[in-house]
């Protein structure tokens, strides 16, 4: 396994007058000024809507390009009792898309039916699948979530066969002619008035969601949604806030809101569905944060696309009575407990494969493949190895003369642009700046690897950098109170381009002797104590740095404070990002 390197500290150090300015306009504490410093942040309206965001700050959704065409498509279709087919994804957003617009849908009266392909057997997006599917179910008017503005061929076949198709989506339009849809609604289309981009799949199937709730309401009164509708617009924003969470987009803007607002529709759901899956996390009635989306809800549901069919998924969120509910959920989690033991055992093979290509400056970006990897896990181990190995990462599951890939970067690389300059050498490819995915011949891996690192190395967009954290502010562990986390939590949801506080504080003795906890025995919990205060501390995947520590050493902590509910109990406690020994670093 190749050897992880010590990060580099480094201590962020916003315009101390900005900050100033800040703490006087906002009435904020310095620590919170900093933070909105440091993610760019130079006060104004668009810092007080970051800072306290409201309903009132979405956007319309009739500003988004064919949203006239597909309310009014599905009004008639509803009118006319004419079957509807919802198409997903298997991931989150598609997942979470397909759920919401199905409970819509069947709210207003409408005959809908849904349909997800199946990873291993139909691939990515609209196929051969989706035409099968269309006609069992005598479709009349096909609506993707999350895939369909590339889909070409696909959607071709189904106007050929007398079925519309209206595609809500979020991935960058191809470069050639765009399918003939109804209508395609579509945020990064070009010309694209809307003024955010950066939805997610099921943002934009929520605002077709909205759009229509504002056809139908329209026709009975006056134009204002329905008192029903609204309050079941509120609840899916719960499904949204998975599917914000999981894509992994920008936590600003209209998705701050949505997050924001989802998160607390999801503490307060009363859907079977949503309830199960947040008890079989033991996060169940309690404050939400990203964090618990991200880590324990997104996998559970994600499992069900990676080890089987992400349909599995979509029932347990469609379910109309808990008991059955729970059952289902407890299957997904039975799911994601075995994905992690195929994911750990693939994660040895390509970090194995890897040693081939140790050099950053000959391979700025890491192509593995081998023969039967699990195709429902490569994305994560493509994700693992870029943070292991720092450079941009495609991980490749053969199976016989062709495979299929998944590819995922650092910040600031796009893996989609890489991926353009190996274009001969794929069958299909596809994704956005962080993540992406193709199919790819097994005879042409090799010449795949050979072409995206030499575009790499001749536009100069990735070079191998040395792993470095970013600390946010110096902080005496004796000023980490729960009163100021109380501040923090304004900050959340914490995600790209909204990330969490990292914080440093020095000079921190150990209360007591560090534990190895975790199933695996891969984690240490540390208690750290400066003058009267302890605080519990946990450090995934450090119980290898258990020499490190002994009582009364120095200890420099670089952490990021987070609430910890336990037996009904919540407690402030820290996650260890690094920790450094001896001497106190310079930063």
């Amino acid at each position: 396994m190749p050897a992880t390197t010590a990060k580099t500290w480094t201590l962020r150090r916003p315009d101390r007058a900005l900050v100033d300015r800040l703490v006087s306009t906002l009435r904020v504490p310095p620590l919170v000024a900093t933070l909105l410093a440091n993610r760019g942040h130079e006060g104004g309206d668009a810092t007080a809507r970051h800072l306290d965001p409201d309903l009132h700050h979405l956007h319309d959704p009739g500003l988004l390009p064919g949203m006239a065409e597909a309310t009014a498509r599905l009004g008639r279709a509803i009118d006319e009792r004419e079957p509807i087919l919802i198409h997903g994804d298997y991931d989150v957003d598609g997942v979470t898309g397909t759920t919401l617009l199905v409970r819509l849908l069947r709210h207003l009266g409408a005959d809908v039916h849904w349909h997800v392909p199946n990873r291993f057997t139909d691939g990515y997006s609209f196929g051969e699948h989706s035409l099968v599917k269309a006609r069992e179910v005598g479709a009349k008017v096909v609506v993707s979530v999350d895939n369909g503005t590339s889909a070409v061929e696909t959607i071709t076949q189904l106007a050929e066969a007398g079925i519309e198709t209206i595609v809500t989506d979020h991935h960058e339009p191809p470069r050639g002619a765009l399918p003939p849809a109804t209508a395609i609604v579509n945020p990064k289309l070009d010309g694209c008035p809307y003024p955010f981009r950066e939805l997610c799949g099921g943002a934009v199937a929520f605002k077709l969601a909205w759009g229509l709730a504002q056809e139908r309401s329209g026709a009975l009164s006056g134009g204002r949604v329905s008192k029903d509708l609204r309050d079941l617009l509120v609840d899916l924003m719960g499904l949204v806030a998975l599917a914000t969470v999981c894509d992994v987009v920008p936590l600003v803007d209209e998705n701050r809101v949505l997050g924001r607002f989802g998160l607390k529709a999801l503490e307060a759901t009363r859907t079977p569905g949503l309830r199960a899956l947040l008890e079989v996390a033991g996060i169940a009635d309690r404050s939400l944060v990203a964090e618990d989306v991200g880590f324990q809800l997104g996998p559970r549901l994600n499992a069900a696309g990676r080890m089987e069919t992400a349909g599995r998924a979509i029932d347990v969120l469609l379910s109309d009575d808990l008991p059955t509910a729970r059952a289902k959920a407890r299957e997904l989690d039975e799911l994601n407990l075995e994905r992690k033991r195929v994911e750990r055992a693939l994660l040895d093979e390509a970090l194995a494969e890897a040693r081939r290509f140790e050099d950053p400056e000959r391979y700025p970006v890491v192509v593995v493949a081998g023969q039967g990897w699990h195709q429902g896990v490569i994305g994560i181990v493509a994700a693992r190895l870029t943070e292991r190995l720092h450079r941009p990462a495609l991980v490749i599951g053969l199976d016989g003369d062709r495979g299929r890939a998944s590819a995922r970067s650092v910040d600031g690389v796009s893996i989609l642009d890489l991926m353009h300059h190996g274009a001969d050498h794929m069958l299909r490819y596809g994704g956005h700046a962080q993540a992406a995915g193709c199919e790819v011949a097994a005879d042409q891996v090799d010449d795949l690897r050979e072409a995206i690192c030499a575009g790499a190395r001749a536009s100069g967009s990735t070079r191998h950098a040395e792993p470095a954290l970013e600390l946010d502010a110096e902080l005496p562990l004796r000023e980490m109170t729960p009163v100021l986390m109380r501040q923090l939590d304004r900050l959340e949801p914490f995600g790209e381009q909204n990330e969490k506080p990292v914080l440093y504080s020095p000079d921190v003795r150990l209360a007591e002797p560090p534990r190895v906890i975790g199933q695996d025995g891969t984690h240490l919990l540390l208690r750290l104590r400066r003058g009267e205060v302890v605080l519990k501390a946990l450090a995934f995947g450090m119980a290898h740095r258990l020499p490190e520590l002994e009582l009364g050493a120095p200890i420099h902590a670089a952490y990021t404070p987070r609430w910890n509910t336990f037996r009904g109990e919540t407690n402030l406690e820290l996650l260890l990002a690094d920790f450094r020994v001896g001497p106190r670093p310079s930063v």
